[in-house]
């Protein structure tokens, strides 16, 4: 199918694109390993399509102090690549590296995922057992939100009209951390029919989870040892899993990212 008409802006700065975003029916591209698909399917109709391909410093990778702020657009790529992030953060280095195929992670971006908010995605996982913030911006104001009041449910989100994520911050891992995201995917996709990232400390102090794929949006799990939040969750059922299925293999991912996490501590 072909997509209905749409204006199309590519602006050059941030308050320029933030004033475009304000009219109605406005979408951002950032990628568009997700949009554009939906787009020719018509499951997405807009009236203007805003990319932010051509504005300068959105792809930034820089550390202060003991956290990390990832620019939106940063392709998985630069992600997976980042020497900041692997020494840093080689936990949100993995996840990306797990992401699709290479000219998936080559195009997509850090923002245009998570703001898609799939159920299956892999950032997620991540980012909730990192404890990550999302920065957000309108034209007039910016605020910043936990990864978990972020992502509200399948394909849902905290944004709102006009405003764009512009980046994320993860925190610099300490001495002793280990951390690991282990994933059971669809072959076809490389999404996560279920995923869990494990960050966990030697002396106990920390063993959080994120778990992706399992129901209809990640969730996080504050004590690895107690993995009840995966048998009282909704899981999803489709022609890939059962729900039954994916609980099992879910305990079975977490497991094995906490024995990989606790290797590397």
């Amino acid at each position: 199918m072909i997509a209905s008409p749409f204006n199309y802006s590519a602006p050059t700065t941030l308050p320029e694109a933030l004033a475009l975003l304000s009219s109605e029916n406005a979408k951002v591209l950032a990628g568009g390993m997700s949009l554009i698909p939906m787009m020719k399917l018509r499951l997405s109709s807009p009236d203007h399509l805003v990319d932010l391909g051509r504005l300068q410093g959105l792809n930034s990778i820089t550390q202060s102090g003991d956290s990390i702020t990832v620019g939106a657009m940063a392709t998985h790529y630069e992600i997976e690549s980042s020497a900041l992030l692997r020494k840093a953060c080689p936990l949100l280095a993995e996840t990306a590296a797990a992401i699709g195929d290479v000219q998936v992670r080559n195009r997509g971006t850090v923002g245009g995922s998570i703001a898609h908010a799939d159920p299956a995605a892999d950032y997620p996982a991540a980012l909730l057992a990192l404890d990550a913030k999302i920065v957000l911006q309108t034209l007039g104001s910016e605020r910043t939100l936990a990864i978990a009041d972020f992502i509200k449910d399948a394909f849902t989100t905290a944004l709102e009209p006009g405003e764009i994520v512009t980046r994320i911050i993860v925190p610099v891992e300490s001495a002793g951390t280990g951390t690991s995201y282990q994933k059971m995917l669809q072959p076809a996709s490389g999404f996560a029919i279920v995923g869990v990232a494990a960050r966990v400390r030697k002396d106990g102090s920390l063993k959080r989870l994120g778990v992706t794929g399992l129901a209809s949006k990640a969730f996080a799990i504050g004590n690895a040892d107690n993995l009840s939040a995966i048998d009282a969750a909704s899981a999803s059922s489709d022609i890939h899993a059962s729900p039954e299925y994916r609980k099992a293999m879910a305990k079975v991912y977490a497991r094995r990212a906490v024995a990989a996490a606790l290797a590397r501590a």
